[in-house]
């Protein structure tokens, strides 16, 4: 009998979350804070600071953030 090859499909990124998500060497997810590009002046100085820093993804959000990723 002939051995019948099985095309196996290449997994396609997400591209929205590609744009929003980066994934670190350890694996955890960062994104970026909403609300900071422009009218910040309503906004505490705590928030605005606070807003500097890269967001991590909580553990249930990582697993489907990286599956969104996997193609990458």
């Amino acid at each position: 009998m002939a051995k019948v090859k099985v095309k196996k499909y290449k997994l396609k990124t997400h591209r929205g979350a590609a744009k929003r998500f980066k994934l670190t060497a350890s694996g955890k997810v960062r994104f970026r804070h909403a609300n900071r590009n422009h009218i910040r002046t309503k906004r505490s100085a705590k928030q605005v600071r606070q807003g500097r820093k890269d967001g991590v993804a909580s553990k249930p959000n990582q697993v489907m953030i990286a599956r969104m990723l996997q193609g990458a």
